[in-house]
């Protein structure tokens, strides 16, 4: 996977200055549009490679690339035939999906087998009984994202005490001590991504005009960071963008939810210029209104490259760019901390990999990072046309 990483940053690199430039014919227009587009590359650009978000508890972000196992390592975890689970908040989403592949894949290499996989479906009860039943099977390892880091704590916490080795993903349960209570806990950078959101919305409606933001209504972390960023990025970089509306959606039907949310929105305000939605699945709710409203010529961003996202953008659609989470990548960093842990070597409280900036010019590039695959049919058919 990490062959060519340079090069392919490169290309992607190159795209989106390329996309941007094109960009100066649209959008609302205005004086300031001249300045506002080379703002929006800089920034861009000025993402490779770094992580602006901090962890759960403002810890500073150590890059997963320096997580590694030596050869000598990996055969004497082997020797452990060591279990694992993984306890997701929800498991229908291609984010989701390809963290669980990652992990699945990196544990066989390291000898340790999955004894199982569940999804709460974001339902915190669910996730409490998940864990108790998973417990019962007696795992050396939980790898999981807290659905609630409040109503899942007790629950985590009987692992913990039981002597499971828990490394979570974006979220900690409230009340738990790095190195004691968990190894540790991995992330993309989602505020890197919120702000690269901004950074396209604005690009693409021509430094100027009215938004609207479909943010997560729930106390998880990496979605706040999202949220946070998009709106102070709009608020800073560019005074002539207003965000005139905002809504919060709690699920668990986030695109029905952001689908009503968005049609409020371009009810109220026919003159909105985008709408930015917290990840893929409310941006697919903000599409169909979108539709419905016939208003082909609004600019979405959002967060994470999702199938139907990647179609948007291959496209042409009115997806005009996103902030990617890198899971895949995230996944094998997460498999190698619970290697860690089994050989109780000292591990960082918080890894990252750093936002990944995506448009239609790069996506089918960008997907092959995201995913460690080829690009799904449909992706490669609607980039053919």
């Amino acid at each position: 996977m990490n062959k060519g990483k340079g090069y392919i940053a490169w290309v992607m690199i190159m795209a989106i200055g390329m996309m941007l430039a094109a960009c100066s014919g649209s959008g609302s227009g205005g004086s300031g549009e001249g300045e506002q587009l080379p703002k929006a590359q800089k920034a861009l650009k000025d993402l490779e490679g770094k992580v602006l978000s901090t962890g759960p508890y403002g810890e500073k972000p150590t890059p997963a690339e320096e997580i590694k196992l030596t050869d000598d390592e990996l055969k004497e975890i082997k020797g452990m035939n060591a279990t694992a689970a993984i306890v997701m908040h929800y498991g229908g989403d291609d984010w989701s999906r390809a963290q669980i592949n990652a992990l699945k894949t990196r544990f066989e290499e390291m000898g340790i087998e999955v004894i199982a996989t569940t999804d709460a479906d974001f339902d915190p009860g669910k996730q409490v009984s998940d864990i108790e039943t998973v417990l019962a099977k007696k795992p050396d390892i939980i790898i999981s994202i807290p659905t609630d880091p409040v109503a899942t704590a007790d629950a985590y916490r009987k692992a913990s005490e039981q002597g499971v080795e828990l490394v979570f993903m974006d979220n900690v349960p409230d009340g738990f001590k790095q190195g004691k209570d968990y190894t540790s806990v991995v992330s993309a950078d989602n505020y890197g991504n919120g702000v690269a959101a901004a950074h396209l919305m604005a690009s693409n409606i021509g430094g100027e005009g009215k938004v609207g933001a479909i943010f997560h209504a729930a106390d998880f972390f990496v979605t706040q960071q999202r949220y946070e960023a998009f709106k102070k990025t709009i608020k800073e970089d560019y005074p002539d963008i207003e965000i005139v509306a905002d809504q919060g959606i709690g699920g668990p039907d986030f695109a029905g939810q952001a689908e009503e949310a968005a049609s409020a929105m371009l009810t109220k305000n026919a003159d909105l210029d985008g709408i930015w939605a917290v990840w893929d699945v409310p941006a697919e709710g903000v599409l169909a209104a979108a539709r419905q409203a016939g208003r082909n010529d609004l600019t979405v961003t959002t967060i994470d490259l999702g199938t139907t996202m990647a179609i948007e953008l291959a496209s042409g659609g009115i997806v005009k760019g996103l902030g990617s989470q890198r899971p895949y990548g995230q996944g094998v960093a997460e498999a190698n901390l619970a290697g860690y842990a089994l050989l109780d070597k000292k591990a960082p409280p918080y890894v990252a990999l750093p936002a990944l900036p995506v448009t239609g010019e790069n996506v089918m590039e960008a997907w092959k990072e995201v995913y460690n695959q080829e690009p799904p049919k449909q992706v490669k058919e609607a980039a053919a046309e």
